[in-house]
């Protein structure tokens, strides 16, 4: 299959176009600059310039493929209300493109489904619509498409994708924890954060998009739910710090942009992901990853 993919030079793409790749699928990469496109062409996939705002350049990759898998997002925390809409832009100009084809769109979201009190499962619908909504409402709009002619499919990836390299929210954390002198979680810790290893994450994209029906939505989850105070420890006993709790009214001082997510509850399921697309995790878990210096910070 030939399989436009955004973001794919990105910490979770170039997992899922290397996976591509070694299943025998053609991957023609979006690549914003020269250097993402020479690394994306030196793996043996195809490079496409453009990006998030170039429509035109996103249509033209969309039809000239058998499948999209949208993994790109401008984290732009500091205009995240313009990132939404930049999304929603961006996959409806895909969605426009594919409808009537039955060609495959998998669209990166989160676990952010409202649900409390227990596990998000993937039956819980995402409560975000339209275009100033979170991620611009994308898992949403790109569902509606389901019968439109595509074959849609929501890819909810856990707060934390780990793994050798990764630059996300853990490795957000443990620069402040070294900052600070202190591993820090919000109250009294119990806020939990659903985790997968990068290459599970990857291998669940790649069986996805090979068969998942449309309107699927499934769950990029190996660890349902790890509390916030025992990634602090971890945190603070791989840099050899004192673990301590912040005072929610702290939170946004203390950590910043991150302490509003690391304060979320974000737990879930994976049970019908597993039975629909026959995918097991078998990578290291968080905590493994952590020990093993994946976050070391440089000195």
């Amino acid at each position: 299959m030939r399989v436009f993919v955004t973001g794919a030079s990105g910490w979770i793409g170039s997992a899922v176009t290397d996976e591509l790749l070694a299943h025998g699928h053609e991957v023609v990469g979006l690549a914003r600059s020269g250097e993402s496109g020479a690394a994306l062409e030196a793996k043996g996939a195809t490079a496409h310039r453009g990006s998030l705002d170039d429509l035109d350049s996103l249509a033209s990759g969309a039809e000239a493929a058998d499948g999209v898998i949208h993994l790109a997002f401008k984290h732009d925390f500091s205009d995240y209300a313009g990132a939404g809409r930049t999304e929603h832009a961006a996959v409806g100009r895909m969605l426009d493109t594919l409808k009537g084809s039955d060609r495959p769109f998998l669209v990166a979201s989160g676990l952010a489904t409202g649900v409390t009190g227990r596990p998000a499962t993937e039956d819980d619908a995402s409560p975000f619509h339209g275009v100033d909504a979170m991620r611009g409402g994308s898992e949403n709009l790109a569902l509606e498409f389901a019968d439109r002619g595509v074959r849609p499919v929501a890819l909810r990836f856990s707060p934390t994708v780990h793994g050798m390299g990764d630059h996300g929210f853990t490795a957000e954390l443990t620069r402040i924890a070294k900052d600070a002198g202190v591993a820090g979680y919000i109250g009294d810790g119990v806020t939990r954060w659903a985790a997968v290893h990068r290459s599970d994450a990857a291998r669940l994209v790649r069986l996805a998009l090979e068969k998942a029906p449309a309107g699927s939505r499934v769950h990029a989850v190996a660890e349902n739910g790890i509390p916030s105070r025992d990634i602090a420890a971890a945190i603070g006993d791989y840099l050899g710090l004192p673990t301590v709790s912040v005072p929610r009214a702290d939170a946004e001082a203390h950590f910043g942009w991150i302490g509003r997510f690391f304060g979320m509850d974000a737990i879930a399921s994976n049970d019908r992901t597993r039975e629909l697309l026959g995918w097991t995790p078998t990578g290291p878990t968080l905590f493994e990853d952590i020990a093993a210096g994946a976050y070391a910070v440089p000195a």
